[in-house]
């Protein structure tokens, strides 16, 4: 089907060349005599296309759809959690809990936070400086509102906004008037360049935000009409068709933090992860350079190799190993399950020493029983780590 060609809005562009290229943020507030106003928080909602997404995709569709409220919003994302820590054997009631007890005995090893959880202890951290030293950061919102009906639509500082509702609904104690500090931009003047300068000068994007904040640039210049509501995959594959236009590579590249030609497209190829790949890797935050090699596999095994990479904690290296193996000799069964026990003796290999011989002999010799049973036993396995030996370096 033939596309409408859009036209280049170089206008756009140009307008904010200055800023890219040392100016700043304040100096745009002070030359618009722009102010901190404090607007009341229902009447503040988060941009859709804003390419760092907090919310997991499920609750982020609904929310956008209009089918929850924020509130309810962060009771979804806080239930999803809690479930995630009681599997882990870390339960908790009160958000608080998360942030843990400096003077409690924390000696035992427990699995890393799951995306979810850390999400929320993130936002509790934040919640719990805004209540304790006031918001120092104020929002920057766009003026949406229509006729009567005041609406803002945030530029920049969604976590503190999600913060401030878990401040308000979640934590006991907490007083307020309502009201959020906010940096107030007129509508002709919103900026997806300031926003992407925001998002990548605070803390990183992950590699999947930083491949929709490029698609999102690429399709704002090139005249892309922009949704109102929740914003599919799809959206931003769109870019994928795009390319920069002439002579504005530098304030694309400096908008993404003064990334090189290769890079910016390094992370515009992401896009072509499949949709549940897309999710999976940018909840665990998971770099490019690991999913680079993902994307020469078929997309209906995508989340597949996903999976593996976060479950076995893959390199870069290694996952380019086995996607090139499985390409060349198709021995690699991605969908194959390990089995728990080897799971648990590789582990095991990493954090084996010399001080750990004497207790080795010990349990070895209380499982076999026998002076004589622990040594066959122990001659079977050398003949199995030997075979894998003769495997692996087969294979450099």
């Amino acid at each position: 089907m033939a596309r409408k060609k859009r036209e280049i809005n170089t206008s756009l562009l140009d307008n904010v060349t200055a800023d890219m290229l040392g100016g700043g943020d304040m100096a745009f507030f002070q030359d618009e005599g722009l102010k901190v106003e404090y607007i009341l928080l229902e009447l503040v909602r988060p941009d859709p296309l804003q390419p760092r997404r907090v919310l997991p995709d499920r609750i982020y569709q609904a929310f956008h759809a209009g089918q929850v409220t924020p509130s309810q919003a962060m009771r979804e994302l806080i239930q999803i959690a809690q479930l995630a820590a009681r599997q882990q054997g870390r339960p908790f009631s009160n958000v608080l809990d998360l942030l843990g007890n400096p003077e409690e005995d924390n000696s035992e090893e427990l699995p890393p936070l799951s995306p979810e959880e850390q999400l929320v202890h993130d936002l509790v951290n934040l919640a719990v400086t805004i209540r304790d030293d006031g918001q120092v950061n104020p929002l920057t919102v766009v003026d949406v509102s229509q006729g009567i009906t005041r609406q803002y639509r945030i530029e920049t500082g969604e976590r503190r906004y999600w913060a401030t509702w878990i401040l308000r609904d979640f934590i006991s104690g907490y007083e307020s008037d309502g009201m959020i500090p906010c940096i107030v931009i007129p509508n002709e003047s919103a900026s997806a360049f300031r926003q992407a300068k925001e998002n990548t000068a605070r803390s990183g994007l992950s590699a999947i935000a930083m491949a929709r904040q490029a698609a999102l640039l690429l399709l704002y210049v090139h005249g892309y009409p922009m949704p109102e509501g929740p914003v599919p995959p799809d959206f931003y594959r769109q870019a994928l068709e795009l390319r920069i236009p002439k002579g504005q590579a530098e304030t694309m590249h400096s908008s993404l933090g003064g990334v090189t030609k290769q890079r910016f497209n390094q992370y515009k190829d992401l896009l072509k992860l499949s949709d549940e790949a897309m999710e999976l890797a940018d909840r665990n935050n998971l770099d490019e350079y690991i999913l680079r090699p993902v994307l020469q596999l078929p997309p209906e095994t995508h989340m597949e190799m996903i999976q593996h990479i976060i479950q076995f904690g893959l390199t870069g290296r290694q996952v380019h190993d086995i996607v090139k193996h499985g390409m060349d000799d198709d021995t690699v069964d991605l969908t194959r399950e390990i089995s728990p026990h080897i799971r648990g003796f590789v582990r095991s290999m990493q954090k084996m020493s010399e001080d750990d011989e004497g207790d080795f002999i010990q349990r070895l010799l209380e499982q076999e029983n026998s002076v004589s049973m622990a040594c066959v036993r122990l001659e079977s396995t050398i003949s199995f780590l030997t075979r894998i030996q003769n495997q692996l370096q087969e294979n450099r």
